[in-house]
């Protein structure tokens, strides 16, 4: 069972850092190791939170996505648009193999705080020097746009979130980074790629709930709660994030991530 202050607070800790680069996979299972809450339908209960986010983000780009949907279906199309919607479908199919292909571990060995303290480190690490290469390519003048190869990469960058505790946004924003690719061109990419695979993910452990309702224990108004807090906090995230990134580096992020990891390793080793 869960209370109507674990949903809440639940919901805050997915929102918040389901688009901030310290990883909400981790978050959520580090919360419920803290507060003493059993593990089991907690996947189902994460999908009904990660829903939120994901009609957070596609709010927040609804203009975005409005434009790439009606170029669709226009008769004279938009170039870059059809091109940035082709790119999206291209930087998707990554983490859809490999998420079927390591769904086992994804519900078993990836959620271990062990793991996690490990993955925050080298996600970290893969941001640090994201920041440095793209210091180092704005100095040199030699940003390029995006690619069907650049697509593909980020794709797998984005897989690499698939283990709690690197991040979906750390890792794609930092593919961009790595590849040249405009800073503020790779944030928003980062987000519009995070669409369908975090609704995606969320709709198969609907599935679940739907036909197997004992998952959530009849909790609708207590998931209805952890889902409107995570979709507030998921927009205040989002749009924390991109000014934040306009001016700054993931510095910040870093510290946060190697100091959590250290507390990590202080508690479960």
């Amino acid at each position: 069972m869960v209370s109507v202050f674990d949903s809440i607070f639940l919901g805050f800790i997915q929102g918040m850092t389901e688009f901030l680069p310290i990883s909400s996979s981790g978050h959520l299972i580090l919360a419920r190791e803290f507060l003493g809450m059993s593990q089991e339908g907690s996947l189902a209960f994460d999908a009904i939170l990660q829903l939120a986010t994901a009609l957070t983000v596609v709010v927040y780009f609804r203009k975005d996505i409005y434009e790439l949907v009606l170029n669709l279906f226009a008769k004279v199309k938009d170039p870059i648009k059809t091109k940035l919607t082709y790119f999206l479908i291209i930087g998707t199919i990554p983490a859809i193999i490999l998420g079927l292909l390591l769904e086992d571990y994804m519900e078993t060995v990836f959620r271990n705080p062990k793991l996690i303290a490990l993955t925050f480190v080298v996600g970290a690490f893969v941001m640090y020097l994201a920041d440095k290469v793209l210091i180092r390519r704005i100095k040199n003048n030699s940003i390029s746009e995006l690619t069907v190869k650049k697509s593909l990469v980020i794709g797998f960058f984005q897989s690499l979130a698939l283990v709690p505790g690197m991040s979906r946004s750390g890792m794609t924003i930092s593919g961009g980074y790595f590849l040249g690719i405009p800073k503020d061109l790779a944030v928003r990419f980062s987000f519009l790629l995070s669409i369908p695979i975090i609704v995606g993910s969320g709709l198969l452990k609907l599935k679940d709930i739907i036909q197997e309702p004992s998952l959530i224990g009849g909790q609708y108004f207590i998931l209805f709660l952890g889902a409107s807090s995570s979709f507030i906090f998921g927009w205040l995230a989002i749009d924390f994030l991109l000014k934040f990134l306009k001016t700054n580096t993931f510095t910040g992020f870093v510290v946060y991530r190697i100091l959590f990891a250290i507390l990590l390793f202080v508690l479960f080793f």
